[in-house]
């Protein structure tokens, strides 16, 4: 990614400490970031509330008089226009039980005090890649068809993440609430083929990121010889009460159970966040079956929920 693509990225910084405040400034700037400030969390609430383009990552400090860092999180994700903003909560609280709460209001994305410029960097560009995939995946959304409401039943297969995510569009016009239920299916349909097909793992994806090079990588082994007749399935079925997903794929699975929630550590890591996110937020139930190649997702319908 080069510094120009970089800048795209339009991140809203918020602390009361004005030398904090600019040294994150500066060192996202020379990171290729577009930065704005707020000097509280009542002024950067303001801006989230009023700007008409939107930010693209929120990076605040934990602790500030008057609304917090966790406080403004909270106002982040209880609202339903802007629940899917990443935000990065900036602490010295390093203490599992602090960071589990911080999870637990939806902080996915940590930095520690003293900041160190490489972490952070690593972590606001993690941020900023999972909302521009969201970003993807609402334009997917909104070439969906209206038909598809009325889908009863119905099989798709796919090998590419191009296709993963229109098909995820597609899909999700189908459910109660479609702009939620995107998210968690784009985020299954392409694991199934980064991860499945395409065998790329944690540790793999890790170094590829430090690199820069992971979308040549994810292109490269799609035109390998043992991967060019490989597909992912996604199976919808419409239920009394509730709409079933299921997504499989040819890949040997793997342990998906470090992956179901955010943990501190997973919170200070440069990816891994998504299957817990969609959990969270996209659907009623998530199961996984061994060893791991097809997951079930369930989304229950309005009247199923009285």
């Amino acid at each position: 990614m080069t510094p120009a693509e970089r800048r795209l990225h339009r991140v809203l910084v918020v602390d009361d400490d004005p030398m904090a405040r600019d040294l994150l400034a500066e060192l996202l700037e020379e990171g290729g970031f577009a930065v704005e400030m707020a000097s509280d969390g009542v002024e950067a609430w303001r801006r989230l509330k009023a700007d008409a383009a939107p930010f693209e990552v929120l990076v605040a400090d934990w602790m500030m008089p008057g609304l917090s860092g966790l406080e403004l999180l909270r106002l982040v994700k209880g609202d339903g226009t802007l629940e899917v903003l990443p935000v990065v909560l900036q602490t010295g609280r390093v203490d599992r039980e602090a960071m589990l709460q911080g999870i637990a209001s939806g902080a996915y994305y940590y930095v520690t005090k003293p900041i160190d410029r490489e972490m952070l960097l690593t972590i606001v560009r993690a941020a900023a890649a999972d909302y521009a995939r969201y970003r993807d995946l609402q334009e997917a959304l909104q070439q969906g068809l209206d038909a598809v409401a009325s889908l009863v039943e119905g099989q798709f297969r796919f090998r590419t993440v191009g296709q993963a995510m229109a098909i995820a569009g597609f899909l999700s016009q189908a459910c109660p609430e479609p702009e939620r239920t995107v998210v968690g299916l784009g985020e299954l349909l392409v694991n199934a083929v980064e991860h499945g097909n395409l065998g790329i793992s944690y540790e793999e994806k890790s170094t590829l990121l430090s690199e820069g090079c992971w979308g040549e990588e994810v292109e490269r082994r799609l035109c390998l010889p043992e991967n060019r007749d490989k597909q992912a399935r996604v199976t919808f079925t419409r239920e009394p009460g509730r709409i079933v997903l299921t997504v499989a794929d040819e890949g040997c699975g793997f342990d998906w159970q470090r992956f179901l929630d955010v943990t501190p550590e997973r919170a200070l890591a440069r990816h891994g966040r998504g299957i817990a996110m969609a959990r969270r937020m996209s659907f009623s139930r998530l199961e996984y079956h061994a060893p791991g190649n097809e997951v079930t997702a369930v989304v229950e319908l309005p009247s199923a929920r009285r």
